[in-house]
This record gives C-alpha cells, sequence and structure tokens, in this order.
C-alpha cells in the first residue's frame, strides 16, 4: 500500500520538534482571538452593507497573514494539528511496515503515543 504521507517521524525526530511546536502553537493561540475580533467586527459591518476598509481590514489581514505563516510550518513538515485548544499533535511516522501516526498532547513530556492514521485520540496506545 502506498503511504499517504511523504514526511515520517522517528520518536526522536518528533521529541526534538516539541520545542518548536510549543512555540508555534502559543503563536497560534494569541492569534486567533485577534482573528476571530476583527472577523466578526468586519462581518458585522458587512452585514450592514457597509464598505469597509482602513485599520481593522489591515489589522485583520495582518493577522491572517501571520496565522498562515505558523500553519506553514506545521503543513511543511507534514505535521497535523488536531486539536489547537488540546494542543493535540501528529506525527507520520512508521511502525515497522505500517504507517501510523505519532500522537502528543500539550502538556506531555514527551512523545509517548500513537494510533492508526484512521483511529484518531481515542486509539491511542503507549510506544
Amino acid at each position: 500500500m502506498e503511504p499517504r504521507f511523504t514526511r515520517h517521524y522517528s520518536r526522536t525526530e518528533a521529541q526534538a520538534l516539541l520545542p518548536d511546536i510549543r512555540a508555534w502553537l502559543a503563536r497560534l493561540r494569541l492569534l486567533q482571538p485577534v482573528l476571530e475580533l476583527h472577523e466578526g467586527a468586519l462581518g458585522r459591518l458587512l452585514e450592514q452593507g457597509r464598505d469597509v476598509g482602513g485599520e481593522r481590514v489591515h489589522v485583520w489581514l495582518r493577522t491572517l497573514i501571520a496565522l498562515r505563516l505558523v500553519l506553514r510550518e506545521f503543513a511543511s513538515r507534514e505535521i497535523q494539528v488536531k486539536d489547537l485548544e488540546r494542543g493535540l499533535i501528529d506525527f507520520p511516522a512508521f511502525m515497522g511496515d505500517k504507517e501510523v501516526f505519532l500522537c502528543w498532547e500539550e502538556g506531555e513530556e514527551d512523545v509517548e503515543f500513537w494510533h492508526d492514521l484512521d483511529a484518531g485520540y481515542a486509539g491511542r496506545s503507549p510506544l
């Protein structure tokens, strides 16, 4: 069977990325409420038929771009953010010949769990 992912991580490689991942998650959590605030305000203005622009749109666009840059850090490495609030991250990996996810949740010291590609969090097993 053809692998779904082109990039696969060993446990050591995934663990080495945890400091960056923690920083990226923190950045996403700072940006998300700013984006939501400005999207809400812009949405209300557009509903009223107003022509919007100015600083609010600029802040929204800058925030959106910053958010996308952080998400690109994950996507370029084929690392999946499964739940931003929980900080749930999946790393494509192989266990023998089987393609799986190494699973990490923020607050865990190291990468200590895995699950089948289609199993999700409920299918987590210790490494």
